[in-house]
Order: C-alpha cells, then sequence, then structure tokens
C-alpha cells in the first residue's frame, strides 16, 4: 500500500475548508477570504499527523446544480481530489443550516465509498456546539466540532485522521530530517500566459484548471511528476500582476503565495506569451528570481499560433537578449503547452541547470584559474593602491557560492566582478543558474566582509 496516504477536505463554499487545511499544516499556505470560492485548484501540501506524512488537499467548495465556466471547472477539481484521496474530511459551517448543497456533497461522498471524517465548524462556543446534534441526518454520526482559526478540536481531529489511516494500515513515516526536494520548478509568468496549461501537459490530465480568463489561479498548487526516472515537483504559480495593477486582499495573498514558491524551487521557468511579446512585467518577474539566486529558463508560450515560426522565433530571440540582458546564462524554448511541443524539454533543461547548480570547484583548481584571469587582466581602480588577488574558495551550492580574497579590495572598479563572473561561467559552465561572487577585503591580518 502506498505509503503516503492523501486526505481531501470537502464541502460546500466558504465553510473553511482553507483555514483548516492552513490549521492543519502549521502554515498558512491555501489563500483564505471571506469571499465563497476563493480555492479554485487543488492545492496540496505534506503534513505531519502523529507518526504519518500524509498529502492534505484543500478543494474548492462543492455546488448542487450545472455549473459554467470556472465554476464548473472547480466542481471537475474537487471530484478528481475525492476520486485520488484515501481520506475524506467532510467539513460544515454549523452555524448555518442544512442546504442542498450539504446534501448533494453527502451524496458524492456515499457513491465514492471512501473512508469519511466528518467535521463541523466554527464551534467557538459550548452553546454552537449543542448544534452537532442537528446534523445527524446527513447519516455520518455525530461530526467532530472544532473551530479551525481558534485551533479548537483540532488535536481530537489528528488523533481521529491517525486511527483511520492505521485501520486503512498505511505505513508509518517520519518526515523529520528529510531533505529539501532539489528538483522543485516554479512556473512563473504574467496572468494567462499558459501556466496552468503547461502543468497539465507535463501531468498529463487536468489537474488544474485552465481558464481564458485572467487570474484563475489563485493559489500556488504543487504537483509531482515522474521523467527518466526522476521526481519533479512543478509549483504552478498566481500570475505575478504589476505592482499597480495588485490591489487587497486574494490578489495581495496570491502574490505572497507566488514569491514565497520562487524561494522554495530550485529552477524557475519563467513562461512569457508569444502572442504578447516581452514586456517590462516580464523582466520584473525574472528579476525576483534572480534575487533568489534560482535556476532560471525563457520559455516562449504559445508558438503554435506563430504565423511563420522560424522568422518569429529569431525575432524573439533578439529581443530577450537585449531584454533580459541581465541573465545572459538563462537559456530560451519555444513551446507550445496546447500541443505538447517541447514541454519535456523543460525537464531536461531543469535537469541539467539542477546538475549545474551542485556543482563544486576544488579549491586548488579555483585559485590557480582565479590568479590566471586575475594577472590577465589586473583590476582597474582610480585609487593609488591596486586591489590584487589573494586566494578563493566555493563555499556552498544550490547556488554555487565563491568568496574571493582581495587586498584593496574596496579600491576595485565596480565593472570588475561582472568581468571575474563571465571568466569563471566561461571555464566551468554554471549554465542556467545565478551564482553568488561575495569579496572579502584583507587588510593586514584583517579581513573585511564586502558584498557583490
Amino acid at each position: 500500500m502506498n505509503p503516503a496516504p492523501t486526505i481531501a477536505i470537502v464541502g460546500r463554499p466558504n465553510v473553511g475548508k482553507s483555514t483548516l487545511f492552513n490549521r492543519l499544516i502549521g502554515k498558512r499556505h491555501a489563500v483564505v477570504a471571506k469571499e465563497a470560492g476563493t480555492t479554485r485548484d487543488r492545492v496540496s501540501q505534506k503534513f505531519e499527523c502523529g507518526d504519518y506524512e500524509p498529502l492534505l488537499v484543500d478543494t474548492g467548495g462543492l455546488e448542487y446544480g450545472k455549473q459554467e465556466n470556472i465554476e464548473a471547472n472547480i466542481q471537475i477539481q474537487a471530484q478528481i481530489a475525492i476520486d485520488d484521496a484515501d481520506i475524506i474530511l467532510f467539513v460544515i459551517d454549523i452555524g448555518n443550516e442544512l442546504t442542498v448543497d450539504d446534501f448533494a456533497a453527502v451524496d458524492i461522498l456515499r457513491k465514492s465509498k471512501k473512508s469519511v471524517i466528518f467535521i463541523a465548524n466554527k464551534c467557538d462556543n459550548s452553546n454552537i456546539e449543542a448544534m452537532s446534534y442537528n446534523f445527524y441526518e446527513l447519516g455520518f454520526g455525530k461530526p467532530i466540532t472544532i473551530s479551525a482559526i481558534h485551533k479548537l478540536g483540532v488535536d481530537e481531529l489528528k488523533d481521529s485522521i491517525c486511527e483511520m489511516l492505521k485501520k486503512l494500515k498505511f505505513k508509518k513515516a517520519s518526515i523529520k530530517n528529510q531533505p529539501k526536494n532539489q528538483n522543485s520548478i516554479c512556473i512563473l509568468g504574467k496572468p494567462n500566459a499558459g501556466k496552468s496549461s503547461l502543468v497539465n501537459a507535463l501531468w498529463g490530465s487536468e489537474k488544474v484548471i485552465v481558464s481564458d480568463i485572467p487570474g484563475t489561479t489563485r493559489d500556488s498548487t504543487s504537483t509531482e511528476i515522474t521523467y527518466k526516472d526522476t521526481k519533479f515537483e512543478m509549483i504552478d504559480t498566481a500570475g505575478l500582476k504589476r505592482p499597480g495593477k495588485t490591489i487587497g486582499g486574494i490578489d495581495k495573498f496570491s502574490t505572497l503565495r507566488t514569491l514565497r514558491s520562487i524561494q522554495e524551487a530550485e529552477v524557475v521557468i519563467l513562461l512569457i506569451d508569444g502572442t504578447k511579446g516581452v514586456t517590462s512585467q516580464d523582466c520584473h518577474i525574472a528579476e525576483h528570481a534572480l534575487e533568489q539566486e534560482k535556476g532560471l529558463i525563457l520559455a516562449v508560450n504559445k508558438i503554435d499560433l506563430f504565423e511563420d515560426k522560424e522568422e518569429e522565433e529569431n525575432i524573439f530571440i533578439s529581443r530577450l537578449r537585449r531584454r533580459f540582458a541581465f541573465v545572459p546564462w538563462a537559456p530560451i524554448i519555444f513551446v507550445s503547452a496546447k500541443n505538447k511541443k517541447n514541454t519535456y524539454k523543460l525537464l531536461d533543461l531543469a535537469l541539467e541547470i539542477i546538475g549545474e547548480r551542485n556543482k563544486r570547484v576544488q579549491t586548488a583548481e579555483l585559485n590557480s584559474f582565479m590568479q590566471k584571469i586575475t594577472q590577465k587582466h589586473l583590476p582597474a581602480s582610480t585609487k593609488m593602491k591596486k586591489p590584487k588577488f589573494m586566494y578563493a574558495s566555493q563555499v556552498d551550492t544550490r547556488p554555487p557560492k565563491f568568496v574571493l580574497f582581495f587586498k584593496n579590495q574596496s579600491n576595485m572598479h565596480f565593472s570588475y566582478p561582472r568581468y571575474l563572473e563571465n571568466e569563471i561561467r566561461k571555464e566551468y559552465g554554471f549554465n542556467g543558474t545565478a551564482i553568488d561572487l561575495k569579496f572579502k577585503q584583507i587588510e593586514g591580518n584583517k579581513e573585511s566582509h564586502l558584498g557583490k
């Protein structure tokens, strides 16, 4: 049996599913707002529950009746989550009367024949808890009463989850001291660039909602993909809007989730809408990846709409190299998420970049090379005391980090670090990833730390 069970949280809209999701995983991951229907895609995260490590899935609200457009896709996503789950956390709002949506959800759960834990949320005082007996007619017995926002009853709920996992004979698995996933890929881009379509193309099914309406994706959704015997974690993000276009509430939280996803990723794929050209916002998004020193791929999407493919690609490459001159090491690839053209080449590139990010140069070899390039092009300075290279060392990977020791480093011309980076890249590659050069100034027997 799969040692990583899946638990889905379902219920009608606005009963507190995302609040419960955040409470169980111990951090604010899913977007929470008073507006019903905030959660659209399936949002998932592993969490520690006793001796188990289940995957918890938050879903959009289940509603009765025929839905259209995005609402219909939300229902599809919720149904897929139920089909994939081993345990269902069925949540109702104890402060409201039962509705047709609650009974419709019960009907779906009964047909699924999955194990269900019945939860009454928003139980903030003992008087409301007495109302839980009104929900016996749903047929799941007395619900576990909780207040997700105030953490009341959550420990009892976790105990019930552990008991059910034990009953279903899932293996115990500790999540302590597990290494961070080095194969995590974050997909960034402006709204409607095709990020969710790309995830679906790689996954091979409707993993996330795709719509022509910009802003469909609000949360950062994580999907595990196996390619060439390597597991990748694909993180689909909400489209990053220009600062002036971002309003409060959901937009603000979605942007914060996206920025946090960049921090957690090893490689960032910047997806650019090939029908819209390169914009300042695309460059701004790439700057976020550079600031976090990540691997970076520039992917131009929707090439299926190009009229003269070769000519338009050449024009695009010229524009990209000019606009993204601050990341000349980032590879460019043209894809069609709709037609699955070159989509798996993205994973091949990501594997190469991850290898580059883990590359380490031996100290003796590095110092020999640094002596050669600093003698070839001596550090320029307007001061009398010229900078002089002393020694260097690579101190870390992911990204590759180097410490360079100089005498009179403070007198170094601002362009010299760029020269050093270019020469290091020519010799050792580091294609597709940022590298970090830190300088230490040596004055007699003292060292002073200076940034890049």
